[in-house]
């Protein structure tokens, strides 16, 4: 409640430069009231959503960075577990490289529900 309180003192205090100043600052009066008010919107919903316990998604898809680091790793593991331990080391590693994509899928799927 304290905002609100805090937004209608700026009005005030906005409009009373403005009488002071002229209208040659009302432009720049203006634009500085409402960036305080997009300010002050801005923290009460990060406030409200963190009360409900809700996190802010980062942009982008983690899920690339997981594929590609599997590819990556894919590669000289396979050579590496071929040569050393024949098809049962081939398909350990796969194994776990699948095993390690599929967790991070269903990690995502929590997240969403």
């Amino acid at each position: 409640m304290q905002d609100y309180y805090d937004i209608r003192q700026d009005m005030r205090a906005t409009l009373e430069a403005r009488r002071d100043l002229g209208p040659e600052y009302e432009t720049a009066l203006i634009e500085s009231f409402v960036s305080r008010l997009d300010a002050t919107i801005a923290h009460r919903v990060h406030t409200e959503m963190h009360a409900a316990g809700v996190r802010p998604r980062k942009p982008g898809n983690p899920s690339i960075p997981i594929a590609l680091g599997s590819m990556g790793i894919g590669i000289p593991l396979t050579a590496i577990a071929a040569a050393e331990a024949g098809s049962a080391g081939l398909l350990l590693a796969w194994g776990g490289i699948v095993a390690i994509n599929v967790a991070h899928a269903l990690s995502r799927r929590r997240e969403r529900d």
